[in-house]
């Protein structure tokens, strides 16, 4: 059975998509920690991101690292934190989270953003691109 990720990729699933390749795909987390929180995922179905191969996975960490300045513009920010502990989703994915202190990273703090927040921010990330 297809992941939420899969179903998102195919389309099924909408997001608010920041960015995109042949083999990545990038959208805000709707269960961010903090405003701008984005999922960044490969397009090939895997579980566990150390199960990647050594290029598809290195490719990952490249598309991720190359969206972190558009975060930091579009969502002010000291840092993006990164963390990758994909129990929640069986499809490998990176959090990139803006943060202002080590709380921002706290997976068992949600925020709550309205529909329109979240599409304002997208648009705010995209620009920076």
């Amino acid at each position: 059975m297809a992941s939420i990720f899969t179903k998102i990729i195919n389309g099924e699933i909408p997001c608010h998509k920041i960015a995109e390749t042949e083999d990545f795909l990038a959208f805000l987390d709707v269960f961010p920690c903090a405003k701008g929180h984005t999922l960044v995922i490969p397009k090939k179905e895997i579980d566990y991101i150390f199960d990647m191969e050594d290029e598809l996975y290195l490719g990952l960490m490249a598309f991720a690292k190359s969206l972190t300045p558009a975060i930091k513009k579009a969502v002010p920010c000291k840092r993006v934190g990164m963390a990758v502990i994909g129990l929640e989703v069986p499809h490998a994915h990176i959090h990139l989270i803006p943060m202002n202190s080590m709380s921002d990273m706290n997976f068992q703090k949600k925020i709550t953003i309205s529909s329109e927040e979240f599409e304002e921010i997208a648009q705010r990330i995209v620009k920076e691109i």
